[in-house]
């Protein structure tokens, strides 16, 4: 067995809650919480998710944005194929994907009224979304981000 294959097999686990110990439990999946390795490891297991994928894929750690230029009705549909496809490969991988922190938004011109799905439910329509610790919006201002740093600095 691999150096990692032993780091992730035979382990266990125990909680303490106001002094008192539980009894020890065997760890069947996951990595070690604060690990350095965990997180190379979570990059390796989900290299291949934009695999197949036509529309632009970010990745960072364990938040994922998919993002097409929609001219037309054909880009729609092959941005909710690839919605499709995420959906597929999560399911494959046995990942879950917390569809209610999905989101869509419109930037540009061409105003897009489809409506996007993930797992049969319709993702909402946002014009100002916090990613990664700055507010984004629609029209690509900084507005929202510059109120948001005001009222904290007071």
């Amino acid at each position: 067995m691999s150096v990692i294959g032993n780091w992730l097999t035979n382990r266990k686990q125990r909680v303490c809650i106001k002094g008192r110990w539980s009894k020890w439990s065997t760890v069947w999946s996951g990595v070690p919480q604060g690990s350095v390795l965990g997180h190379l490891l979570f990059l390796i297991f989900i290299n291949d998710l934009d695999e197949d994928i036509n529309s632009n894929i970010l990745k960072f750690a364990d938040d994922t944005k998919i993002f097409k230029e929609v001219k037309c009705s054909i880009d729609c549909s092959q941005l909710q194929a690839d919605l499709n496809k995420l959906v597929l490969w999560a399911q494959k991988w046995q990942m879950v994907i917390n569809v209610d922190k999905c989101k869509v938004m419109h930037v540009g011109n061409w105003k897009d009224s489809r409506t996007y799905y993930m797992e049969d439910r319709e993702l909402s329509v946002v014009s100002c979304e916090k990613d990664l610790g700055v507010w984004i919006s629609v029209d690509m201002t900084c507005s929202k981000q510059s109120m948001y740093a005001c009222n904290k600095a007071m």
